[in-house]
């Protein structure tokens, strides 16, 4: 029994426990989204938040180009200056 129980814990602090960081760290990171910030989308794209919504945001891909996402699809906040 004891091997069981321990194995269980190693899956725990191996795979579930970082899983659960990092859907805690992105919530963290699209409900701070603001006006301005540059990001990555899912799929690739990078533009600045433009619009902020309670479930969508939307992004400024290119001059004069919107496009509206889910808050989840960003990926990553950028360095402000990194999209021109």
């Amino acid at each position: 029994m004891l091997p069981l129980v321990l194995m269980f814990v190693v899956l725990y602090f191996v795979m579930i426990r970082p899983q659960m960081k990092r859907q805690k760290d992105h919530k963290m990171m699209v409900e701070g989204l603001t006006k301005g910030d540059e990001v990555i989308i899912a799929g690739g794209l990078l533009g600045r938040v433009s619009k902020v919504g309670e479930t969508y945001v939307g992004v400024e891909v290119a001059t004069g180009v919107d496009v509206q996402v889910q808050r989840s699809s960003v990926v990553q906040v950028l360095p402000k200056g990194t999209f021109k």
